[in-house]
């Protein structure tokens, strides 16, 4: 795909955005919306300023109370749990699946209590969770699910889009997603008329009627500039996606037989959203010094899980309270993917982590 035309495609949209003036909840974020809902087979897609915003309004829209129990993963960035403490709720985590870095079903079963009023699961990397045991768990305790999908648009489990399993997800359209926009841009999601409505108000300070408040709400719309931005890119989603897949398969290649690392898992019936790629190695630290020295950027996500953050303290957990996500902060390392990455930087990153190996097996033997 000619990268250079979309990014002129992208500029025309604004173009005619700023010529028309409608800047707040314009043409192009009802037609994003339409479409966003269309292919992910939802029946309503909510824009609002960001991902974070998703999970705090979704919250809201439950009513979540003070003292309220939401489930969710101690690996993944903070906005999920930041998002339930700043709702008046408490964060319950339980820990991940190593494979994925997923959030492990028999983990949720057991922290279920008869304060739990949602989970949270984030589909990590692009990798989507597990969802029919969890669905059936939610189910059997009425609780509330709530995607985190803002890796994986796109992403599929059982031939369904993500965010389309849960009563709400959320997703993040930061610039480094691969259905990213120019700034800050966020989505929720539901089936249900009610709480699509519900969330509707809450984005506009509680009102339904210009000037008119029903009930305390936030600002969180999504900007008419940002969604004819994504509005091209979801136009063209499919084939990013697409080079995104191979850029996958090259690394794959490549990296076979390296054994001191593991590669992102190849599951059945998943489709991944291709966000990053992400290894896991022991090595983790020297390798990134290796990389970095060659000018080759690599990123950590995450470097800590959220149960020991300087700002969660007050929750009162401890280093090898959940060891799986505090072995994953130490293991994963992402390497550069995304729609400008070529077949020949590919190529040198992969050389790069062969040599690195290669030089440690000689020092160990």
């Amino acid at each position: 795909m000619d990268w250079e035309a979309l990014s002129l495609e992208m500029q025309e949209a604004l173009n005619r955005v700023i010529e028309r003036k409608d800047f707040i909840l314009g043409e192009d974020v009802q037609a994003f919306e339409t479409e966003a809902a269309a292919f992910l087979g939802v029946k309503h897609a909510i824009g609002l300023n960001s991902g974070t915003d998703a999970f705090r309004i979704a919250l809201a829209a439950i009513d979540l109370w003070e003292g309220d129990e939401v489930i969710t993963t101690p690996f993944c960035f903070a906005s999920d749990a930041a998002a339930v403490v700043t709702e008046g709720g408490k964060p319950v985590f339980a820990d991940i699946d190593p494979r994925t870095c997923n959030i492990e079903i028999d983990r949720v079963a057991e922290k279920i209590s008869e304060k739990t009023r949602a989970i949270i699961p984030a589909h990590m990397y692009g990798v989507p969770v597990e969802m029919d045991p969890l669905l059936e768990l939610a189910k059997k305790h009425g609780i509330y699910i709530i995607e985190d999908a803002c890796q994986a648009f796109g992403a599929t489990y059982k031939g369904k889009k993500v965010g389309s399993f849960g009563e709400f997800a959320g997703f993040s359209f930061y610039p480094t997603k691969p259905l990213g926009s120019y700034g800050d841009a966020g989505l929720v999601t539901t089936n249900s008329d009610h709480f699509a409505d519900k969330i509707k108000m809450i984005r506009n300070h509680g009102s339904s009627k210009k000037y008119f408040h029903e009930f305390i709400g936030f600002s969180s719309r999504l900007d008419t500039i940002q969604a004819a931005v994504l509005r091209i890119r979801l136009k063209y989603f499919d084939l990013i996606l697409s080079s995104l897949a191979k850029l996958r398969r090259s690394y794959n290649e490549r990296l076979q037989g390296v054994e001191d690392i593991t590669l992102p898992p190849e599951l059945p019936e998943v489709t991944e959203g291709f966000t990053h790629y992400t290894i896991r190695t022991a090595r983790r630290a020297e390798l990134l010094t290796h990389l970095t020295q060659r000018d080759i950027k690599a990123e950590v996500y995450y470097p800590l899980s959220i149960h020991l953050q300087e700002a969660f303290n007050f929750l009162g957990f401890r280093r090898g309270d959940f060891p799986e996500s505090e072995k994953a902060q130490e293991e994963v390392l992402s390497l550069p993917f995304d729609i400008y990455t070529t077949e020949d930087q590919v190529d040198s990153v992969c050389h790069a982590i062969h040599e690195f190996f290669r030089n440690y097996s000689a020092v160990d033997r």
